[in-house]
Formats: C-alpha cells, structure tokens, sequence
C-alpha cells in the first residue's frame, strides 16, 4: 500500500514562489489596511510618487462616507499645484483604435521628454455592475514608460463616457507633475458631450468606410471637436480615409464659427504604422497658442470649474439624500408599494422627498 503523506511530506509540495506570493499578499493586505496619512499622501503624490498618485486616485474613487473627509483635503491641498498641464479628450466609436492611437501618441510625447498621464474610462455593465479596465494590457509598450501613466476607471453611473470622478483624477495628476492629461472616453458615439466640459482639446477619432461620413454631416459630437482625425489610414484603406477626410472637412463647414477663433482640422493618421501622430500634436500646440494668446483657454478652464461646482453639489446632494436613515428605511416601504400598484412613483418620490426635508 502507498504510504500516506505526512505534514512534513505535505510541506514540501508547496513551491517557493508560492510562499513568496503569500507573504507579497499579505505586506499589500498590510499596506492597504494602513490607515491614510493625507499631508504624507498628498507630499509624495507632489514628489512624483506615482504609488501615491495611484493610492490618492483610489481614495477619491471610494464611495465610503469614511474616505470623503480626507479625500476633500487632499483636493484642496492638490489644488493649488493643479493647471499647469494641457488636457487633451480623445473619443471614437468602439473599434476605431483609440488605444491603439494613444498608446502610439504617449509614446511619442514622452520621446519628446513629456510626463503623460492616461484616464482611460471603461463602461460599466448596467446588469453586473462590473468592468473589465482592460486598457493596460492592450498599451504594452507605454505601461513600461516610466514617463507615462495609465489609470483605468469604470464609469459606474456616470453618464457622458466618463467616470464620476474624472475631475478630480485629472487635478491629482496635475498635481502629480504630468504634462499632459488624456482622457480617453469610454467610446460610446454620439452621447460622449461631458469631456469636453474637462478638456482643453477634443480629438474624435473616425473610421473610412464605416458609414462614418454620413455621421460627420449630424449636429452631435462632432460640433464638440476640436479636430477629427481618420484612423487606420493604411495599406488599401489609404484612398478610403482620403475621401473621408474630404467629407468631413466639407460637413465642418455647415457648423457656426466657434468662439475659440479656432476652425477644426481633419487629417489622417495610422496609430499602427506611427503616421502622422506628430502632425496631430502639432496641430494641438498650435491650438493651445492661439487659444492661450486670445485668452479663451484660461477662459474655458473658468467656466470648466463653474460645471465641477454644480455637479459636486448635485452628487453630494444625491449621496446625503440616498445615506440618510430616514431615507434607508423608507425607500424599500416605497418600492413594495410601487410593486403593488398601491401607489405611483410620482407619489412616492413626493414622499421621500418631504422626508429629507424635515
């Protein structure tokens, strides 16, 4: 009969690496059950601490009452070392090679010595409530560069391609030291307007042949970009994304002067191939020169700030009013009623409401 496995025997089939991956789970387990230190968080996130860019990050993310104290002083103490980057939203329908394009157009900003900082905003299921945030694994190259960034959020609730939380994420990274700030959106067409209440140049990546052309016709989001730029301009697509580029510049003339003194461009680029990325930051230093010298950019970031200030008070509102124990016990009272057709939603919102007012 074969001998059964002693404790000692059992021991020695567990590999090192697998000890050492125990005892890295529990020095992070440990690490992040710290608690947080906001001057020491908010020092090293200005020394260039990307652990604590990522940690500061986190903390606004949570949804804890516990966190949102020290998560306002970390903002208020980031503030003051914030707008001193050029933010750049970057869109395009599901399939247009948005991180494909960025990955290629980091790369080449931090060849040119920049520190860039990547929020890439990942939709979020409306059944699981999860995400997949799989952005890092699809920029390989730039997830190495030490110069470079990448922070991949889920958009939750939030609606317009972004997370609740973006502001706050593009101050931190600001904060941080970083040139440059993408957002690249989650990638939805036409309903992706809230990013350009963020940034300072909106590019809206397109496809040739896709119907794209047709599209770029439509007041929508296209009237929102600072510049369109055809993707993909390769190989046999090359006489396609041309006519495209054609199009769209003929469609932008059906749009209203814009307020800039700034008339949107349209070129074609291939992010695969690395062609015309440099054309494209460019044109976006051109862009930021004259809006900077007729004072539209400072402009712009004023009334940016005004819209965070109406949005924070309609979340925090939103927040106190769902976290209130009077409305925790009431609300389920108000939807088993709905569900018995007892009384209508209109009636019952009435009610909350009254509830919170008193």
């Amino acid at each position: 009969m074969p001998k059964k496995k002693t404790s000692t025997t059992a021991s020695h089939s567990v590999s090192k690496s697998e000890i050492t991956n125990l005892k890295s789970i529990d020095s992070l387990k440990k690490k992040r059950s710290e608690p947080i230190v906001v001057s020491k968080l908010v020092k090293n996130l200005i020394n260039q601490d990307i652990s604590a860019l990522s940690k500061a990050i986190t903390l606004i993310e949570s949804k804890s009452p516990k966190h949102s104290k020290k998560a306002k002083l970390l903002l208020e103490a980031c503030l003051p070392h914030a707008n001193r980057s050029i933010r750049i939203g970057i869109t395009g329908v599901p399939g247009v090679g948005k991180s494909t394009f960025i990955e290629a157009f980091g790369t080449y900003l931090t060849g040119l010595g920049k520190r860039v900082a990547i929020l890439a905003i990942d939709p979020s299921s409306s059944i699981s409530k999860g995400s997949i945030l799989g952005d890092k694994t699809r920029m390989e190259a730039l997830v190495k560069d030490k110069k470079a960034f990448i922070r991949p959020s889920a958009t939750g609730e939030s609606l317009g391609g972004t997370a609740r939380t973006t502001r706050e994420s593009v101050v931190l990274c600001e904060a941080a030291g970083y040139d440059i700030i993408i957002i690249e959106t989650v990638g939805v067409g036409q309903s992706e307007t809230k990013v350009r209440g963020m940034v300072d140049f909106f590019l809206l990546l397109k496809l040739a042949g896709a119907g794209d052309e047709l599209q770029g016709i439509k007041r929508g989001i296209i009237e929102l970009a600072d510049a369109i730029a055809i993707n993909k301009s390769d190989g046999n697509n090359v006489k396609a994304a041309l006519f495209a580029m054609k199009e769209f510049k003929r469609a932008l003339h059906l749009f209203p002067a814009r307020d800039s003194g700034w008339f949107p461009k349209v070129m074609t680029c291939s992010a695969l191939r690395n062609e015309g990325i440099s054309n494209i930051w460019n044109m976006i230093t051109e862009y930021v020169e004259l809006t900077r010298n007729n004072g539209y950019f400072d402009k712009i970031r004023q009334e940016q700030n005004k819209t965070w200030l109406i949005q924070t008070i309609e979340s925090r509102l939103k927040s106190r009013f769902f976290n209130a124990d009077i409305i925790k016990k009431a609300l389920p009272e108000q939807l088993d009623l709905i569900e018995k057709n007892k009384i209508t939603p209109f009636a019952a919102a009435d009610y909350l409401l009254s509830l919170s007012e008193m």
